[in-house]
């Protein structure tokens, strides 16, 4: 039995002698490698000692210390999951800090005067200007930040500034100015000097003062030139100062603080830092601010001491009329280096474009691209905003009209002087466009006076092109918006729209509800007089379509109102639904024919902000398809966004906050007396916030809104502005100018043959 058992298991072995055989060389093959490691020395161990200086005998300590250590994640089953909150902007999550916050020091007698001009001629250099007093008055001046500790004594002042610093703006800024409201600020050169700094050192900045019988070396900031605190100074001088607040007697804010920075960290003032020199300039009194010299000016950071607020005005016009100087001569010499090295460009001198150094035109891609120009005289435009031929020139646009006629004069006096003297008669023609890569283009056909040197005189007409370029773009500050608002959608519905409902909520319900957006649905129901005696509901299907919706998605809050009016306007509607709901809801006014989407619900969220904004969009409104389509079958929501337009006269939909509601009706109330008597309510939403509040009113394409074709019933009761639009908006929803042509042109051959 045993020599024939020997074949059998062979064969059964067979398919596995390869898996074997690898395995035993595998595992051969590991255990000489480990053993060939163990016995080689580490060639880089000899680097690692000399490098931290350990002896040969040391070297299992840094071997251990290096290995990682590894936390494995572990959860208890029960317990709550806690939210990870992030930062809005990567900047606070990765602690970045501001550059620059500037603290002033004022009183109860100079806050309406003096700290005025200082924040008028400050404000708009720095990003965070902060007042303080020991006692304020009963009227704290509008858009200044003051804050007020209760006492008057300079020392103490200074002392609790310190810990307010501490406490509330040393986590967010790098540097801090310290100066009084009588020292006039040069924020140009402030934001200058504090750019080239760094912000890692313990230092204390401004102009050295010796103390008074002080030890030599002691220096102070001069308070009234103002100095600069780095952060790292306040973190270390924050320990000590309420032993300098007990032990040190001094009657001067700066000299106080100066003795403490000296006694505990041994820090003196220092008038040069880095390569940079605090410069300060004292202005004698009864001095002109004209006639000061320019470079004594130019270079300082600060002036003191300024007692009239009228002078720090003209201090802050002198200024900018030296900075704008300077602006200038350094285009000029830009300009001048451009046309020097354009002869070395292949294009050499004929390359130059006007005016030198200033984006070239804009190069259109296709004839939808191109730039129209628009023509004007001195006291009309003809491309008006509301599709007009002709309009006045108001407000600044007039101004701009004026503005570039002197300056074109002002250009061909300095050009041709002293040979020729012009003087305007008025404007021919006046053309103007606007450039996204350059500015506002003017072109000007002037009727212009010369004389001559010697007294002649003539009519000359010339062609002038001016451009005023593009200025700074600065970003608008803005509220911060949270995205996942619920949003309560408010829809009204009439009688007539019974049969729309069903389209309505099939959208509502793909679109919204099964991605679970956060959405609440209102349903208005308005009921005419004329239906009072019906025995039957016109609404009973709509009734049974509701309750089946509320069925299939159990998460869904839906309400269902009913009123009856015979004047159903947006204000009124709103009025029955606001008083049900919180203050802060969300409100987005749907109509029937809508389709909403998660991009428009966004949109909605982001651009509606609580006291500050309403949003209208303007929604892609179906031609007819009747006449756009002859016939075919009516195309998806992917497709009919070709045969459409944007209906800019309708402000159906609109997206706004209760509060914000409320307040504005509040205010209508207040400015018609005779509320009861007057039909005040029958005005859309656009017309109340607009007339009403002091929101910004925000109208803007949505895409993502579509309507579906349909003719609205206009309401008679409207105001005549807002009846014309609903009409204007019927006519302009059947189709475009083509679809009209052809509609026309195939009744004519119809009723020609």
């Amino acid at each position: 039995m045993g020599p024939r058992l020997y074949p059998f298991l062979l064969g059964l072995l067979r398919p596995a002698l390869p898996l074997i055989l690898g395995l035993s060389i595998g595992c051969s093959l590991s255990l000489l490698r480990v053993s060939w490691i163990q016995e080689e020395e580490n060639p880089c161990m000899d680097s690692l000692i000399g490098i931290h200086g350990l002896q040969h005998g040391q070297q299992d300590a840094p071997i251990h210390d290096l290995k990682p250590r590894i936390i494995p994640y572990s959860r208890k089953p029960h317990a709550p999951h806690k939210k990870v909150l992030r930062t809005r902007y990567i900047q606070s999550e990765l602690g970045f800090r501001e550059r620059l916050s500037v603290v002033v020091l004022s009183s109860r007698s100079t806050l309406n005067s003096l700290a005025v001009a200082v924040n008028r001629t400050l404000s708009p250099h720095v990003s965070r200007l902060v007042f303080f007093t020991g006692a304020r008055g009963p009227k704290i001046p509008s858009g200044m930040e003051v804050v007020s500790h209760g006492d008057e004594r300079p020392v103490w002042v200074i002392y609790h500034t310190l810990r307010y610093i501490e406490m509330h703006l040393l986590n967010t800024y790098d540097w801090f100015y310290v100066s009084q409201d009588d020292t006039f600020t040069n924020g140009f050169h402030l934001q200058e000097f504090v750019s080239h700094l760094s912000p890692g050192p313990v230092v204390y900045i401004g102009q050295p003062m010796e103390f008074i019988g002080g030890q030599e070396g002691w220096r102070y900031c001069h308070g009234a030139s103002g100095y600069l605190l780095s952060r790292a100074l306040l973190l270390s001088l924050g320990p000590h100062l309420d032993f300098c607040r007990s032990d040190i007697l001094s009657s001067r804010p700066d000299e106080w603080l100066g003795r403490c920075l000296q006694d505990t960290l041994g820090i003196a003032c220092v008038a040069e830092f880095q390569g940079l020199r605090f410069v300060s300039y004292d202005l004698p009194r009864n001095t002109d601010v004209e006639n000061i010299d320019e470079t004594l000016l130019g270079p300082a950071l600060s002036v003191h001491l300024v007692k009239d607020g009228m002078v720090m005005y003209k201090l802050q016009r002198k200024l900018s009329q030296i900075r704008l100087h300077r602006t200038y001569s350094r285009i000029q010499r830009l300009q001048s280096e451009i046309r020097n090295l354009s002869s070395f460009t292949p294009d050499g001198d004929s390359g130059l474009l006007w005016p030198i150094g200033v984006n070239p035109p804009f190069s259109p891609t296709s004839r939808f691209d191109l730039l129209t120009w628009e023509y004007f005289t001195e006291m009309h435009t003809f491309s008006c905003p509301d599709g007009a031929p002709k309009c006045p020139l108001q407000g600044v646009w007039l101004l701009d009209v004026q503005q570039v006629l002197e300056e074109a004069v002002n250009q061909l006096n300095q050009r041709y002087h002293p040979w020729l003297q012009f003087r305007k008669r008025r404007l021919l023609n006046g053309y103007r466009r606007f450039d996204p890569t350059r500015g506002m283009e003017y072109m000007l056909d002037l009727l212009l006076e010369a004389t001559t040197e010697k007294g002649h005189a003539g009519l000359i007409t010339k062609r002038l092109s001016l451009l005023r370029p593009l200025g700074l773009v600065e970003i608008l500050p803005m509220p911060y918006v949270t995205e996942a608002t619920r949003v309560q959608l408010v829809l009204p519905l009439m009688p007539s729209d019974t049969g729309h409902v069903a389209g309505f909520l099939d959208a509502f319900a793909t679109n919204l509800l099964d991605p679970q957006e956060n959405v609440a649905l209102t349903v208005l129901l308005v009921y005419d007089m004329g239906s009072s005696g019906q025995e039957k509901d016109v609404y009973e299907e709509v009734r049974a379509m509701l309750m089946e919706l509320e069925k299939r998605y159990t998460f869904l809050r839906l309400e269902l109102s009913s009123v009856r009016t015979e004047l159903p306007s947006q204000v009124r509607l709103m009025e029955v639904v606001s008083k049900k709901h919180s203050m802060d809801t969300l409100f987005f006014l749907m109509s029937v024919w809508s389709e909403v989407t998660t991009e428009a619900l966004n949109r909605c969220r982001m651009n509606a902000i609580g006291a500050w904004q309403v949003f209208s969009p303007v929604h892609y409104q179906e031609y007819s398809p009747d006449i756009s389509r002859h016939g075919f079958s009516i195309p998806q929501y992917a497709e009919f966004l070709r045969d459409g337009h944007f209906d800019r006269l309708s402000s159906s939909e609109f997206c706004f906050y209760n509060s914000d509601f409320m307040r504005a009706r509040s205010r209508m109330a207040a400015v018609v007396q005779e509320e009861e008597d007057e039909d005040n309510g029958d005005i859309e939403l656009l017309e109340l916030f607009l007339r009403h509040s002091e929101l910004h009113v925000f109208r803007a394409l949505e895409p993502a809104l579509v309507q579906r074709f349909s003719l609205k019933k206009c309401n008679t009761h409207l105001s005549g502005e807002g009846y014309h639009r609903c009409v204007l908006s019927n006519l302009e929803a059947l189709g475009s100018r083509v679809h009209l042509a052809m509609a026309l042109f195939e009744q004519d051959q119809t009723n020609s043959t």
